[in-house]
């Protein structure tokens, strides 16, 4: 805790320019206490998770220490002209994880402003929010990263978009049937309508709460601020695409043999795609793994994994029974008459499975 100005009775008033650096910290150090309070909420009845509580309860305590008296008197909310501004994305967060991401910028940000104003004011505190800021920087990672991943442990069902007329209908009557992630995938269209088109993706996931990738193009999936990318074999290295992305975001690599799969997990992917299962027009040229490749991944995945090419409701069944527990589709929602209906069977045929899956597995 820093050494805070000394005061006996009520604190003297500050000069103007020192009442105006008091009330930056004291917006700031309640700007800070607020964010944290509400990350706190999530990772207590969100995450359940009692370390990440624990650690920015104490953060938040710590702040309300630094909140001297002094401060709180030069307070003026009727005369600050802040209160009155606001901007359109603050009147709707489309997810959790929106919510979670503005608030880690404004505790993020509000640090920074205690620690440049708090050196005219207490060297103990300005150093107190710098070493505070880098703890919220890793906690963000660790929890947003963290929340992406538990998502895509639970997401049975995934969607691999093509091109079509009527793309966002389709997505959207899929995610009203349960599908868990969306990927938009198109190698032709420019960049201009790739951009606009994956902006109104994302949104759309995760106003279902889904989670949305971006196949190939890192660029894009930054650029619109994606949960992540799905990698080829010929696209950047997991490495290369990690120190992009950061540690937040999700990568999944394509694998079509056991020799990929083990090199895809040993790079660091999230997750892989097992497949083409199936012959697809999809992967013209390329010949099916079939479903030896689905037992294969069975027994050696280590990370989630999608079954993946020319999967429809037909030989669902004999993928499932071939020891797959998620399954990627493109086809079989983008050309369907009714997605949402399509998307009800494979989210029921999934979850029965991993039902049945976790019945039948004995507890060691």
């Amino acid at each position: 805790m820093p050494e805070l100005p000394q005061s006996t009775g009520l604190p003297a008033l500050p000069t103007s320019a020192n009442a105006a650096i008091y009330r930056i910290l004291d917006a700031n150090l309640d700007r800070a206490r607020e964010g944290l309070r509400i990350l706190e909420e999530w990772c207590r009845f969100g995450l359940n998770h009692s370390a990440h509580t624990e650690q920015i309860k104490h953060l938040r305590q710590t702040l309300a220490q630094w909140h001297a008296s002094e401060l709180r008197l030069c307070r003026d909310t009727p005369g600050d002209p802040g209160t009155a501004l606001t901007h359109p994305q603050e009147a709707e967060r489309t997810s959790v994880m929106a919510v979670l991401q503005a608030n880690f910028c404004r505790v993020q940000e509000a640090l920074r402003v205690l620690e440049e104003y708090g050196k005219l004011y207490s060297p103990e505190l300005a150093a107190g929010s710098k070493a505070m800021r880098y703890q919220v920087y890793t906690l963000e990672s660790e929890i947003l990263g963290g929340h992406r991943l538990q998502r895509l442990r639970q997401g049975l069902t995934y969607l691999v978009t093509s091109p079509s007329d009527r793309l966002l209908t389709v997505v959207e009557a899929a995610l009203q049937g349960g599908i868990a992630l969306v990927q938009y995938r198109d190698k032709d269209t420019d960049d201009h309508q790739r951009l606009a088109l994956a902006q109104q993706l994302k949104d759309l996931c995760h106003r279902y709460g889904a989670l949305f990738l971006v196949n190939d193009r890192v660029d894009l999936a930054l650029a619109v601020e994606a949960d992540g990318v799905h990698l080829g074999q010929t696209d950047l290295p997991i490495a290369i695409a990690r120190q992009l992305l950061g540690s937040q975001r999700i990568i999944g690599r394509s694998t079509t043999n056991a020799d990929e799969m083990q090199r895809a997990i040993a790079e660091g992917a999230d997750y892989i795609g097992v497949g083409p299962v199936y012959s697809t027009p999809t992967k013209p040229g390329k010949a099916a793994a079939g479903l030896e490749y689905v037992r294969y991944a069975a027994d050696h995945a280590t990370v989630p994994w999608y079954a993946i090419g020319g999967i429809n409701t037909e030989n669902l069944t004999e993928v499932l029974q071939a020891g797959a527990e998620r399954v990627a589709v493109v086809r079989a929602l983008i050309e369907a008459e009714n997605p949402t209906l399509i998307a009800q069977y494979f989210a029921a045929q999934t979850n029965h499975r991993r039902t049945f899956h976790q019945v039948a597995t004995p507890v060691v």
